[in-house]
């Protein structure tokens, strides 16, 4: 679509056009015009609109964005997209392949800003190649008004709430790093069951853990409300096979059952081996290429039950992750170089994992790990024109950023209060909520809620996150950590929704 860049002197018309969904004028969340109805037994009912249009700004046409516009504006979303960029090249290009509004000028800009909409928007995504430029835009666009403000960071550090939380300071809903997202989703395709922590939430303060259930273990036929949990700890999800439940308090595990344990990290630790006879094997993996990627993978595993070794071809960047890295063994070697890789004992791994800059790059590697005799392959691709190919290589995995934002994105734009979700085995999911004034789930304790078919795993309250007793009460401005059955999202979701006459 071809609309004219207008310049920064010229007037415009601000903001987005209004759209209509069934039931009224719609804002936030992907929830869209909800309206509530009393039914004749004075129950609320909630009748949710056809049409959920939000209305989106990114700041910056570069791939990532162009990307995310592709994304929300096809077809099949639908979505009202305004791109920010300063480059009028940029944004003509963009132009030329999507049905997108543009702005040019800075994205720390209040008139750029207000000219592209932000003050009625449902969701800014700050996706510039600068950190900096990424938290202030974000933040900005949440003081103006903005429903919902998400930044792309770069750097590990300002994921780091130890030190600093950059969230919380710039009042942003949410930062994500899409090289750490990518290392993730490697991480989960390599880990056997009880290897990995799943994920951490609420600032890190929850984690969530899977571990296997040993046929010497104590806990077996025992009803969770028996088992004397320390404070801290709560067993979550328990699979058989393939399918998943949340824990009840009559539930109980079997021998081969797979339990999902969601608390602190020290109450983790300590219930973990009440299921477990004996400590799992370790595992050898070899990463190939120390960029982000791959750092944020060998971060992630080399804590845990895992022997980590990281090849990377610059020096420099090889001394850099060997101070960064505490118990990675960092080579000085190129993956790509055969005498180098068998050099590096490729064959004995137990997993290969290629992440390097290029996809060509990361399949030859591939290809000759698996020829060297490693028992699993995988590969970070960017090409999704690769896909087809892969398989008949021997590449066991592969992994597309591409796809990996996509997921992050129709999250952020679908999930109406929900922060973040992570898929765990079976159908079950780990929520990150908001709490928001008027929902549902303000109105009793938790004990009284009904959610047969999720659990308040964990609430974040004044900088405080603390695992929750059956007579607590989420508040407003609360974040909550829920597991959910897969197959009732949508019933749970409803749940934390305001209901317009609260």
């Amino acid at each position: 679509m071809n609309r004219r860049i207008p310049s920064p002197t010229e007037e415009v018309k601000i903001g987005f056009p209004r759209v209509l969904a069934v039931g009224g004028p719609s804002r936030g969340g992907g929830v869209g015009a909800e309206t509530a109805n009393a039914d004749n037994g004075g129950r609320i009912r909630i009748t949710k609109p056809e049409i959920a249009v939000m209305n989106v700004v990114i700041f910056g046409a570069g791939t990532v964005g162009t990307s995310i516009a592709e994304l929300l504006c096809s077809a099949k979303h639908n979505h009202n997209v305004c791109i920010i960029d300063a480059s009028a090249e940029s944004l003509r290009e963009v132009e030329e392949r999507l049905d997108v509004q543009s702005v040019q000028g800075s994205a720390c800009d209040v008139s750029t800003l207000f000219q592209a909409g932000v003050q009625s928007a449902d969701l800014c995504l700050a996706v510039t190649s600068g950190d900096e430029t990424n938290l202030v835009a974000a933040s900005i666009s949440k003081s103006m008004g903005a429903a919902r403000s998400v930044a792309r960071i770069y750097r590990p550090a300002l994921r780091d709430t130890s030190t600093f939380d950059y969230r919380r300071h710039f009042k942003i809903d949410r930062l994500f790093s899409l090289e750490y997202l990518t290392a993730l989703e490697l991480a989960k395709q390599v880990r056997e069951r009880g290897l990995f922590t799943v994920e951490n939430f609420a600032r890190g303060g929850i984690e969530v853990r899977e571990v296997g259930v040993h046929a010497e273990a104590s806990i077996i036929g025992v009803p969770m409300r028996d088992l004397d949990m320390p404070r801290g700890v709560r067993v979550g999800v328990i699979t058989s096979g393939n399918r998943s439940i949340i824990a009840g308090a009559d539930d109980v595990v079997r021998s081969g059952d797979h339990v999902t344990l969601i608390g602190t990290t020290e109450a983790v630790e300590t219930i973990k081996k009440r299921f477990e006879a004996s400590k799992p094997k370790t595992m050898n993996v070899v990463v190939a290429g120390g960029g982000e990627i791959g750092y944020h993978l060998a971060k992630l595993l080399e804590h845990r039950r895992f022997n980590v070794t990281l090849m990377e071809a610059n020096e420099d960047r090889a001394e850099e992750l060997s101070r960064r890295l505490d118990k990675t063994t960092i080579l000085h070697a190129d993956a790509t170089r055969r005498s180098e890789m068998e050099e590096a004992r490729v064959g004995q791994a137990d997993a290969f994992i290629a992440c390097t800059g290029r996809d060509e790059d990361n399949i030859i590697c591939g290809v000759e790990a698996r020829e060297f005799g490693c028992r699993r392959i995988l590969c970070v691709v960017r090409r999704p024109d690769y896909a087809n190919v892969l398989a008949k290589l021997g590449i066991d995995v592969a992994v597309s950023p591409r796809e990996v934002l996509a997921r992050q994105v129709l999250g952020l734009v679908d999930a109406g209060p929900v922060l973040d979700r992570t898929l765990l085995s079976g159908e079950a999911e780990v929520w990150e909520v908001e709490i928001l004034e008027g929902s549902p789930v303000t109105k009793a304790p938790l004990k009284d809620l009904q959610l047969t078919h999720a659990l308040i795993a964990a609430i974040e309250r004044d900088e405080f996150v603390r695992v929750p007793g059956a007579d607590d009460q989420l508040a407003a401005g609360d974040t909550a950590v829920v597991l959910v059955q897969g197959a009732y999202a949508d019933a749970t979701r409803d749940m934390f929704i305001p209901s317009t006459n609260s």
